[in-house]
This record gives structure tokens, C-alpha cells and sequence, in this order.
């Protein structure tokens, strides 16, 4: 077995446990690191494939940025210490069902596809190339998407903030000191 091999196998596992991990999770703030070590670990998988500018984005934009955001708004609302309730026995069944059924057609379409060897020779990474894509409104850019993604999560995240600080004022006391 090759190092590369041994690191695709180690990243892998991390992206399953921890992918795992952030949706069966009991606290909040737990969940959200677990997702970092996913993202993390996806970059490292980047790094790997050499797509080193993907990698940068992944750790910058996701890790960096939404996972960050996401701690940000827990601590603002004062939840770090909730915790999700339980699942039943029904709904856990029901999802170890979607779930197997999602790999197993996962499985099915990448084994149905046929991959083909390419002869052409691997195309030269080009920048300016990538730069003008990114910031172009033409055909192929992206920042008309890119704006409308971010003013999404900056709405989703205000409006979980209010309802978040309207709960119930009896469930969330402020703490009380003696004062000597």
C-alpha cells in the first residue's frame, strides 16, 4: 500500500466518522466542530488530487467561513448547552433505511457508468482564466450566483438569530449572582 493510498484511506474514514458524527450528534456546538473536521478533511482529499486552489476555497470559504459563522450565531443565542432531543426507534429505523438506499444507488450508478482513459494531455491550470470566470457576469460566471447565495445564508442567519432570541423568556434566565 502506497502513502497516497494510506492518506485517500485515512481521509476517507475521517470524512465518514465525522460526517456521522455531526448529524447524530446531542449538542449543538459539537455538531458544528464535527462538520469542520469534515471540511477540513475534503480539503485535504483536494490537496491530494492536486486541485490546490479548490483545497484553498474549501479551507477559506467553508472551514473558515461558514463553519466559523455557524459557532458565531450559537454563542450569540446564548444555545451552546442545548441539546437535541432524542430520536425515536421509528425514526431511526427510517433513516438507517433512506440511508442504505442511498448507497446502494450511489453504488449502482458509479459502477453502471462506464469511465474511460482519456489520451489528451492534462490542460495547464490558468489563473487569469479562473479569475475572469469567478468575477464574470457572462455566461460562465459566477457572481450572480455568489451574490445571491450570500445575501441567502446572511437572511437565513438573521432570521435564526430573532427566532432564536424570541424563545420563551422562561426558558432562558439570566443567571443570578449574590451580590455581597
Amino acid at each position: 500500500m502506497t502513502a497516497n493510498q494510506l492518506m485517500f484511506i485515512l481521509f476517507a474514514l475521517m470524512i465518514s466518522v465525522f460526517s456521522v458524527l455531526t448529524v447524530t450528534s446531542q449538542k449543538i456546538l459539537r455538531a458544528a466542530v464535527y462538520l469542520l473536521f469534515v471540511l477540513i478533511s475534503t480539503s485535504g482529499l483536494y490537496f491530494m488530487l492536486n486541485y490546490q486552489f479548490l483545497a484553498a476555497i474549501q479551507l477559506t470559504l467553508y472551514a473558515g467561513g461558514i463553519v466559523v459563522l455557524i459557532i458565531f450565531s450559537i454563542l450569540l443565542t446564548s444555545h451552546i448547552s442545548q441539546s437535541f432531543e432524542s430520536l425515536g426507534w421509528q425514526k431511526n429505523i427510517f433513516s438507517a433505511i433512506a440511508s442504505v438506499a442511498g448507497a446502494i444507488l450511489s453504488i449502482v450508478t458509479i459502477l453502471d457508468y462506464k469511465f474511460s482513459a482519456t489520451a489528451e494531455a492534462a490542460k495547464e491550470v490558468d489563473m487569469r482564466l479562473i479569475g475572469k470566470s469567478l468575477l464574470s457576469v457572462d455566461y460562465d460566471g459566477y457572481v450572480l450566483p455568489f451574490e445571491v447565495i450570500s445575501v441567502l445564508l446572511l437572511a437565513a442567519m438573521i432570521g435564526a438569530i430573532v427566532i432564536a432570541k424570541k424563545a420563551s423568556p422562561a426558558k432562558t434566565k439570566s443567571p443570578t449572582y449574590n451580590q455581597k
